[in-house]
């Protein structure tokens, strides 16, 4: 038919990775918000996109989420982000992937500006299963 394989096959594959990704998001917040996290959207709202947002108040524990979704990741689990100065940013900035491809936006990440109000912006997993074990193990790194 002369149509790419891997198109058919991100066409195929779209419906199931964006619900486990919007499944993952909705999971976060409600999980954050119970724990007496800001989080936006409430897990309740209807959404727009497949970004969480989550207000820590606290530069400690809002690094230490985002290496928990590091450490929880199916790739470089072993790496551990630290905020640093990267260009382009005003503030120092962490950045956690464990992501098959790199600079991927719908596999699970959470990045952050270290600056107050300390507010984390979650995004992706390509499975839900994947993301909720994700999501436990940053909340168990800030536990």
């Amino acid at each position: 038919m002369g149509i790419n394989k891997n198109i058919l096959q991100g066409l195929y594959l779209a419906p199931s990775v964006v619900a486990s990704s919007l499944k993952t998001a909705i999971f976060t917040s409600y999980m954050l918000e119970k724990l007496g996290y800001k989080v936006q959207p409430k897990y309740n709202e209807k959404r727009a996109d497949i970004v969480q947002t989550i207000e820590f108040g606290d530069e400690e524990k809002m690094i230490k989420y985002c290496q928990g979704i590091q450490s929880g990741s199916a790739i470089d689990s072993n790496s551990v982000p630290m905020p640093w100065e990267m260009p382009g940013y005003t503030d120092k900035v962490i950045m956690a992937a464990g992501a098959f491809t790199m600079g991927s936006s719908i596999e699970l990440s959470c990045d952050a500006p270290i600056r107050a109000p300390y507010v984390a912006f979650q995004q992706g997993a390509l499975t839900y299963e994947y993301g909720k074990l994700g999501v436990l193990n940053a909340i168990e790194n800030i536990m």
